[in-house]
């Protein structure tokens, strides 16, 4: 077969199988979605703001998209469906002590600490690093993981007392409505689904 020296080849290198498909990592897949904004694809930074699908950004990134329609259209369609800055809600998330953060050491070398989430939710202390299901409330901002709204059942804010309206009582955007099964976009596909849960029929 050509060989030199006289080797014989083996099957597996004669023989070329069938290409392995690449897998996406889901660590870094879960770094993506919590920790940078999904329309600049910078870090996120406060204020962060969430829109009703769920999706994080960086509240200047909004404004801009706003104000500046000719964005790339590729960042762009993550946030088509935000008219006008009411469409998102300003968060208010509560610091991970254990977060390093980008503290950088007396050579000037800086790191960003991926292996901690920056928040956590208050109540029951889980890390927001897309392991655990967090909820955010629309009226008042508060971040928690879904474990703390279902353990603690309560008609008004844990962290700052806002109370619940129910969505009969408000005024919902098409984009909101759509996250529920009854709207005429309820079947999405995997790649168009928030990492955000919609934990009560509740508009909170």
């Amino acid at each position: 077969m050509g060989c030199d020296g006289g080797t014989i080849p083996k099957r597996h290198e004669l023989v070329k199988g069938p290409k392995k498909v690449e897998k996406v990592d889901k660590d870094a897949e879960l770094v993506a979605l919590w920790n940078y904004c999904a329309l600049s694809q910078e870090i996120l930074r406060r204020p962060i703001v969430a829109c009703e699908l769920g999706r994080l950004y960086n509240k200047d990134a909004v404004i801009e998209f706003l104000l500046d329609k000719s964005s790339e259209k590729a960042l762009a369609k993550a946030a088509s469906h935000i008219k006008n800055i009411k469409h998102v809600t300003e968060l208010r998330l509560s610091d991970n002590p254990a977060w390093e953060g980008d503290k950088g050491n007396t050579k000037g070398d800086k790191h960003d600490d991926l292996q901690r989430a920056r928040f956590i939710c208050p109540v029951v202390g889980l890390e927001m690093n897309g392991r655990h299901r967090f909820c955010f409330l629309r009226c008042c901002g508060c971040v928690f993981s879904e474990r703390a709204l279902k353990e603690i059942r309560a008609e008004v804010c844990h962290t700052c007392g806002a109370t619940k309206r129910s969505i009969a009582q408000s005024e919902e955007s098409e984009a909101y409505k759509s996250l529920f099964t009854t709207h005429s976009s309820a079947k999405r596909s995997k790649e168009e689904s928030a990492h955000w849960v919609t934990h009560t029929s509740y508009c909170f």
